[in-house]
């Protein structure tokens, strides 16, 4: 029978009554057997028989216990602990051969150890790492590729002994501004790198252009304000060294010497200095502070001196850290220094020669700051070593 267009055909929700036969049939509303079809994998319950109960056989509790089954049950625990002996025994042997191994072992590296072990086969020497290996600001693997570059700029920087070219300056006035300069690095707290690298631009400055006495204190400072530009984290501003300078002269002029200098080194201002050497081979050898303050203390003294200007800064803090060595009784100049230097003892003997003649002359009076800080430091290390001694 066709059924309406738009209707759906209704069906009965009364399920339909079967036959007995039919229970077991599979049907919509009957239950799937626990076992699975042919072929198929077994399916397992979540509560899995584990007592194995159903393989016991259920007894007559009136009835006894068989002794026979009772002997058997005996006789195996016998064997077992029979097996367990003898385990514990096999057990203990093995331990005592172990204990034989191990000191027929030790007997041989008792005898190997008497005996000497060729070279190619010792393990390789582990050395301590020190704080610059640690230290990834140190940058150690390129320290060698770094002054060696700096080394081979000394050769833009040659300077000559231009004080026969000056008209109305001398040796003299020249010691006695590098004196106020050391004054002013250590009033300001600045680096030694800045008070160096101050020195080194007045003596280029001075090189390629005249000077008059009234304005070589402006060169100084001014010097003094561009290489702390170049080295400190915070330099100084102009106002700090117009105060210093007690006035004497105008935040104008300060500004035009500035450009002045900068001009005349053609703005090439990384010039190398002696102190920047000095700290590198010191670093070589392991020295201590009291033989670099020592070595310091002798460059620092060399910048009072004209004779020292045209010596290259490598070669000066050789001759400086070579004089430290021998006076402190820390043997010469060692292949190490000679590798990383690149000078031998034959290269340093003539400015080690002026340097004793400068140290054995008779200090000047006026100028008294270089000997007088280093002295402080001598003696501030002096205490130091002695309070470390007293504390042992």
């Amino acid at each position: 029978m066709p059924f309406s267009r738009g209707k759906k055909p209704t069906t009965s929700k009364i399920p339909k009554l079967q036959p007995k036969g039919l229970e077991n049939q599979d049907g919509p509303q009957t239950k799937r057997s626990s076992s699975s079809p042919q072929g198929a994998p077994k399916k397992r319950t979540a509560f899995v028989d584990i007592t194995n109960a159903h393989k016991i056989e259920l007894s007559n509790p009136i009835k006894k216990k068989d002794p026979v089954k009772k002997l058997q049950k005996k006789v195996s625990v016998l064997s077992k602990n029979d097996v367990n002996l003898k385990s514990v025994v096999s057990s203990e042997e093995k331990s005592e051969e172990l204990k034989n191994v191990e000191s027929n072992i030790e007997k041989l590296e008792e005898s190997s150890s008497k005996a000497p072990i060729p070279p190619h086969l010792l393990p390789p020497e582990v050395r301590p790492r020190s704080a610059a290996l640690v230290d990834s600001v140190h940058a150690v693997e390129y320290a060698k590729d770094i002054f060696d570059y700096l080394k081979s700029r000394e050769e833009k920087f040659v300077l000559h002994d231009y004080m026969a070219d000056q008209q109305n300056l001398n040796n003299n006035m020249r010691a006695i501004l590098v004196d106020w300069l050391v004054e002013v690095q250590e009033n300001f707290e600045l680096n030694h790198e800045t008070l160096y690298l101050a020195v080194k631009m007045t003596d280029h400055y001075l090189a390629v252009s005249q000077a008059r006495r009234e304005s070589l204190q402006l060169i100084g400072s001014t010097a003094m304000l561009i290489a702390s530009k170049f080295e400190e984290r915070a330099p100084p501003c102009v106002d700090d060294f117009l105060y210093i300078c007690d006035d004497a002269y105008k935040r104008s002029q300060l500004i035009a010497m500035e450009i002045s200098i900068l001009q005349a080194l053609d703005f090439d201002i990384n010039i190398p200095v002696p102190y920047r050497f000095l700290r590198r081979y010191a670093k070589c050898v392991n020295a201590g502070m009291d033989t670099l303050t020592l070595a310091r203390f002798i460059c620092e003294l060399s910048l009072l001196e004209m004779d020292f200007v045209p010596v290259r800064a490598s070669l000066l803090a050789s001759a400086c850290l070579l004089i430290a060595l021998v006076t402190k009784d820390l043997g010469g100049w060692t292949q190490c220094l000679q590798f990383h230097s690149g000078y031998s003892v034959e290269d340093l003997a003539p400015v080690v020669r002026k340097l004793h003649d400068m140290l054995i002359g008779p200090p000047d009076s006026k100028l008294a700051v270089v000997r007088k800080l280093e002295f402080f430091i001598f003696l501030n290390l002096s205490l130091k070593y002695t309070l470390n001694c007293l504390c042992l």
